[in-house]
């Protein structure tokens, strides 16, 4: 039934993905005459993920809620896929700024693997502290109110991230290892990511959707 469920939700915000991954790929090669392709990494996580909001303004939209908990599936696991479509669209972000990043590669273009590797870390990270914040509010408040919680929350992401970051320099200086701070905050990420899950659930299984 998960399956189903993904399969419903990508097939809903098919033409918003495709459009996406192709600006992404464009935005990367444009990036290459202004500065390193592989900053696109950091945007290109976040951007990706909006597919997941139009999936849940469709289900607030067509009603789908109230539908589908009649159906042979908990809550659980349909607040679980939200939380796995986020993931996978996450990826497909990470892969399509990978490809202009590749081309440029065979091509000639300086491109080392630990500015790759750091773009990367900083881009998945900030996406899984906005989704970690966005995801359960999307069930809290309406879908306008949702969509600006949703933006907010890479704002919010940004500032965790720097924080963080600055804390951990505090105890091991990072211009002596600027990967080390990035892999904590990455840790970190995806345990509160899990944290919001579970926290999500929670709220959900407790909403009255009747």
């Amino acid at each position: 039934m998960m399956k189903g469920l993904l399969l419903k939700d990508l097939y809903i915000a098919k033409s918003n993905i495709l459009v996406t991954i192709v600006c992404l790929i464009v935005l990367g090669f444009g990036l290459s005459v202004l500065m390193e392709a592989s900053a696109l990494l950091v945007l290109a996580p976040p951007c990706a993920t909006t597919a997941v909001f139009i999936s849940i303004t469709s289900d607030a939209d067509s009603k789908w809620s109230k539908n589908v908990i009649t159906m042979p599936v908990s809550r659980n696991q349909i607040i679980g896929e939200k939380f796995i479509l986020y993931i996978i669209l996450s990826v497909l972000g990470i892969i399509a700024a990978l490809i202009p990043c590749g081309v440029l590669a065979i091509f000639g273009a300086e491109m080392s693997l630990n500015s790759l590797y750091l773009y990367g870390s900083i881009g998945i990270s900030a996406t899984l502290l906005a989704g970690s914040i966005s995801l359960p509010c999307a069930y809290f408040f309406d879908p306008d109110k949702s969509q600006i919680v949703f933006i907010m929350s890479f704002l919010a992401s940004t500032g965790i991230i720097t924080a963080l970051v600055l804390l951990v320099n505090l105890i091991v200086p990072i211009k002596d290892n600027i990967l080390l701070p990035f892999n904590i905050v990455l840790i970190i990420a995806v345990i509160i990511f899990f944290i919001s899950h579970k926290i999500a659930v929670i709220a959900y299984q407790k909403k009255d959707i009747t």
